[in-house]
């Protein structure tokens, strides 16, 4: 099945990439790593400013291969409908904040992918985008109080007003047969569902996006070509030094902004720029297993996507899932993540990655967090040294009925936690992901164990807010975000009206087959009956006369509401 889908990923980019590059002509932009955050990004600059030259390297022979392969992440659309932590509580008191800002986060994305679906960017939105009903289920008494109080605490949030709740064992059958099946009847269990929650393909989503970058003469793609070097020029702006791995030579271009985003291999490529904000940073790489199947009889029971509970001192990256995956057509399951451990940054990279970004200054910060994170590390290593009986254990935990038989463990892309050396706390774990950019906004980089490819647009907003605060400014460039995002600088929890337009919208434009009172957030039966007879057609120019009518209104307090949006975003791809 691998190598159906790799076939799949052969295009027209291919011819694309193999155009010279000179270092007599700088250009605007260069972009490292040919995967979901540099193609938002390149797709963001080439509306915003059209004559700017932007060129991207990619060191395999196709992009979109690292975290972004639908083979090396998890494939969901988070949105915090089910990812139980990111609402840290018990039975008597659930906190939601985080929850909401990774879900007002995800309602940006579908904004940003339905705009380049309406400006053809985005070719086909069945290819990476389906709608998949997200689920959390927990059982045990105290996961029960805990899950229920969730339920109670967002379902007064209008992003979330269409979230169910059941301890009814035969509800819950109906929403999820395989996971009930032969389940324990004296354990308590509880469960919720959100029918509008999505499966993603970011490979695919990356393929269409920069296969049209690569439409515009100013856009080059260059392919299985290595940054080896990263100097600043006398002017500011740098010197990246290239290796093309197929014929070994070396080339070099200038670039006024760099923005690295490789996945693990930003960590290294940030300390070769030699930016003093690199020095603060390390890394520890985190590899991931999943087991799948493909047996058609059981994928057809399972067409949704389940999350439980991690374990008491389990790490974030720990949450048990069991998800409906669509791989380039082939119909999929798979369930883990079960971690391992590579000194490996990238799935393709090299056993001397974690060695070579060990510095003066970071080697005692790592050292710090293996003494302060015990959890942590007897995690690590029970999951290094399970059995394939213990991981075929963990998974008829949630599928009791599981055939080992139907089965396979497959390994998945690499992911390296940040490890930052904090001036009061020493060295600290970082789960999430974090844009690191040079005090002159010259030199950026987006590193983490998450990527983050659900949140994207909104993190390479973010980015472009602190490297390039003049434009951002502009009328020019803020009349075109409100254009690329309708709800541009608003907070849609807080706007229920906003936010049954522009779910609406998207759900049209992206042509997802979501049920028809998501527009219904604000109880209204008007806005029930207006969203049934909505014309499926993709409105032109984003999101049309209507939705930007209402958040123009609103100026004000765009930029406030921009600097808070990207504060906490722990998503795993």
């Amino acid at each position: 099945m691998q190598k159906r889908f790799n076939l799949l990923l052969c295009s027209p980019l291919l011819a694309l990439a193999a155009m010279p590059i000179s270092a007599d002509e700088p250009v605007d932009v260069v972009l490292i790593g040919g995967g979901i955050m540099s193609a938002t990004l390149g797709t963001y600059l080439q509306e915003l400013e059209p004559e700017w030259d932007i060129q991207l390297f990619e060191r395999l022979d196709q992009v979109g291969q690292e975290s972004s392969n639908a083979w090396n992440n998890a494939g969901s659309g988070h949105s915090a409908f089910m990812e139980l932590n990111y609402t840290p509580g018990d039975g008597d008191h659930v906190e939601i904040e985080r929850a909401i800002n990774v879900t007002e986060q995800f309602e940006l994305s579908r904004q940003f992918w339905a705009h380049q679906v309406d400006q053809d960017v985005l070719s086909d939105p069945t290819a990476f985008i389906n709608t998949v009903p997200h689920h959390a289920l927990v059982w045990g008494e105290d996961d029960v109080a805990f899950l229920r109080e969730r339920h109670a605490s967002m379902v007064q949030n209008p992003l979330y007003a269409d979230m169910e709740y059941s301890e009814d064992r035969d509800e819950i059958a109906g929403w999820m047969p395989l996971v009930m099946a032969g389940r324990d009847d004296n354990t308590p269990v509880a469960a919720t569902r959100m029918q509008m929650g999505t499966e993603v393909n970011y490979g695919a989503q990356t393929e269409q996006m920069i296969e049209s970058l690569s439409d515009n003469e100013h856009f080059t793609l260059s392919l299985n070509s290595e940054v080896r070097g990263l100097e600043r020029n006398d002017d500011d702006s740098w010197h990246v030094t290239v290796k093309n791995l197929e014929s070994g030579d070396e080339t070099s271009v200038d670039a006024r902004f760099v923005f690295i985003g490789a996945g693990g291999a930003a960590l290294p490529l940030l300390q070769a720029s030699g930016i003093p904000e690199a020095s603060a940073y390390a890394g520890f790489p985190v590899g991931g297993q999943f087991l799948y199947t493909t047996n058609p009889d059981v994928v057809a029971q399972h067409q949704i996507k389940v999350y439980g509970k991690a374990g008491e001192g389990s790490p974030p990256m720990s949450v048990p899932h069991l998800d409906y995956r669509n791989l380039n057509g082939e119909p999929a399951l798979f369930f883990g993540p079960f971690a391992t451990f590579s000194s490996k940054f990238l799935k393709e990279g090299s056993w001397t990655d974690l060695f070579g970004s060990m510095t003066f200054n970071n080697t005692w910060p790592m050292m710090e967090v293996g003494l302060d994170n015990f959890n942590l590390v007897r995690y690590l290593v029970g999951q290094v040294l399970m059995s394939d009986g213990d991981r075929m254990e963990a998974l008829q935990a949630f599928y009791p009925e599981a055939n080992p038989d139907d089965w396979e463990l497959w390994t998945a892309g690499q992911r390296v936690q940040i490890i930052k050396d904090d001036p009061e706390d020493g060295g600290t774990l970082q789960f999430g992901t974090e844009v690191v950019i040079s005090a002159d906004g010259t030199m950026s980089a987006l590193m983490g164990a998450s990527p983050g490819a659900s949140t994207a647009p909104s993190i390479m907003l973010n980015l472009l807010d602190t490297a390039f605060p003049a434009q951002m400014e502009s009328s020019e460039w803020q009349d075109a975000l409100r254009q690329i995002v309708p709800s541009y600088g608003q907070h849609l929890a807080e706007n229920p009206d906003l936010l049954s337009e522009v779910r609406a919208y998207t759900a049209s434009t992206l042509e997802l087959d979501e049920p028809a009172n998501l527009a219904a957030a604000n109880g209204s039966d008007e806005a029930l009956e207006e969203e049934a007879n909505t014309d499926a057609e993709p409105q032109p120019n984003g999101a049309g006369d209507e939705i930007q009518g209402d958040v123009e209104e609103d100026d004000a307090e765009m930029n406030d509401a921009q600097d808070a949006e990207q504060q906490d975003v722990t998503t795993d791809a």
